[in-house]
C-alpha cells in the first residue's frame, strides 16, 4: 500500500502526516507488528541541502519522531529531474514496505506525486514558468540559435522535427529534458507505440493500492497561515540562510535560488528592494503558488479531500483512518468476497521472512 498526502502550501501537511504514520497500520496487520509509516518527501524544493528554514522542511525534531526519506538529497547548484525522482522514490516506497511499513509520499510537487502514481508521459510534465522564462531570457541574449543547439546536443530526434525559428516547440522540448532527464522525443515514440496522443496522461501503472488525500481549508484561512508562516521564516533567520547560501558560492540565478522566499530575499540582500516589499512578495508569491497547487490537484479526481480548519490534527488523522480502512476493506471484498483474509505477519512467518 501507498499513501498519498497533498495539499497547498502552509495547510499542515507535515503535522498531519506525522501523526498518521504513527498511528497506521495495514488492515490485514492490526494487532502484529510495529505497524507505522514513514515519510517520503515529494517536495522539489526540500530536496535541497542548506534550504531548510525557506522551504519549510520538517525540523530535526520531526524527523526523528518518524523517519523521513528523500529530504536534503543534493546541492543546490545540481541538477535533478523528475525521472531521477521517480526512481529513488520507487525504491523507498519497496524498501518501506519490505519492512511491513506503509510508505506515505508527502508534498505539493504535482509533477513527482504524478510520476509515481501514474508514471512519466507527456501529458503529466506540466509548464514551469520559471524554467521557460530563463529560457526566453537566454534566446533574447543568445539568440535561437543558442538554445537550437542545446536541443540538438540532448535530443537530436526532435531538433530534426523542429526550425530554428520554433522558439516556442524549442523551449518546450529544453524544458520537458530539464524536468525530466528525457527527451521529448522518447515520450512521442511511447504514445505513438501506445496508440496514444502524446498529451494523454497514462493510466496508474497499479504497482500500489494507492489512497490519495488532500489537506484543504477556505482561502482566507490559508491566506492567513501563509502570511504567519511567512513571519515565521522572517524571525526564524530565512535571511541569515539565504546569506549562507550567498557565501557558498550558490548563485542567485540557479533553480534552487528561484523559488519562492530565495529570490526575494537575495534582491533585498541585493538592495533591489525593502526587506517590507520582500515580505510582501514572499506572501504573495506563496499565495499565487498555493493557487496553481490547488489547481493541479483538484483535477485528480482520485483525490479525497479533508477539512482541517478548526480541527485538531488527531481528528483530521481520524477522519483519513477510517477512509483509508473503508477502502482497504472494499478493495478485499471486491477482489474475493468470501475469502478469509490472513494477517500478512502471518503469511510472512510461513513463508519464513520475519523481517518486519
Amino acid at each position: 500500500m501507498l499513501i498519498v498526502l497533498v495539499g497547498p502550501t502552509a495547510v499542515g501537511k507535515t503535522e498531519v502526516a506525522i501523526s498518521l504514520a504513527k498511528r497506521i497500520k495495514p488492515v490485514r496487520c492490526a494487532g502484529h507488528g510495529t505497524g507505522g509509516g514513514e515519510i517520503i518527501c515529494a517536495d522539489s524544493r526540500q530536496i535541497y541541502k542548506y534550504m531548510d528554514i525557506g522551504t519549510a522542511k520538517p525540523t530535526l525534531k520531526q524527523r526523528k519522531e518518524v523517519p523521513h526519506h528523500l529530504f536534503n538529497l543534493i546541492e543546490p547548484d545540481k541538477d535533478f529531474s523528475v525521472a531521477e525522482y521517480k526512481t529513488l522514490a520507487e525504491g523507498k516506497i519497496f524498501q518501506i514496505q519490505n519492512k511491513g511499513k506503509i510508505p506515505l509520499l508527502v508534498g505539493g510537487t504535482g509533477l513527482y506525486i504524478k510520476a509515481v502514481t501514474n508514471g512519466l508521459s507527456l501529458g503529466s510534465v506540466g509548464a514551469d514558468w520559471g524554467k521557460r522564462k530563463k529560457l526566453e531570457e537566454e534566446a533574447k541574449k543568445f539568440g535561437n540559435a543558442y538554445l537550437y543547439n542545446r536541443l540538438r546536443k540532448v535530443d537530436p530526434l526532435a531538433a530534426d522535427k523542429f526550425s530554428v525559428n520554433d522558439l516556442r516547440r524549442i523551449i518546450r522540448a529544453l524544458e520537458v529534458y530539464e524536468l525530466t532527464g528525457k527527451p521529448i522525443s522518447s515520450f512521442y515514440k511511447k504514445s505513438k507505440a501506445q496508440g496514444e496522443s502524446p498529451n494523454v496522461k497514462t493510466d496508474s501503472e497499479g504497482k500500489y493500492l494507492t489512497l490519495f488525500f488532500g489537506l484543504t481549508c477556505p482561502r482566507e484561512q490559508l491566506y492567513a497561515k501563509i502570511n504567519q508562516r511567512v513571519d515565521l521564516m522572517i524571525k526564524s533567520g530565512l535571511i541569515d540562510e539565504v546569506k549562507r547560501l550567498l557565501s557558498l558560492g550558490y548563485k542567485e540565478d540557479l533553480n534552487s535560488m528561484q523559488a519562492v522566499g530565495y529570490r526575494q530575499i537575495a534582491s533585498y540582500l541585493r538592495g533591489d528592494l525593502s526587506l517590507s516589499e520582500a515580505v510582501r512578495k514572499i506572501s504573495q508569491d506563496t499565495r499565487r503558488y498555493a493557487k496553481r497547487q490547488l489547481t493541479w490537484f483538484r483535477q485528480d479526481k482520485r483525490i479525497f479531500w479533508v477539512e482541517v480548519e478548526g480541527r485538531r490534527v488527531e481528528e483530521v488523522v481520524e477522519e483519513i483512518e477510517d477512509w483509508k480502512r473503508s477502502q482497504e476493506v472494499k478493495v478485499l471484498w471486491e477482489a474475493s468476497p468470501d475469502a478469509d483474509y490472513p494477517c500478512l505477519c502471518e503469511s510472512r512467518e510461513r513463508s519464513g521472512d520475519l523481517s518486519h
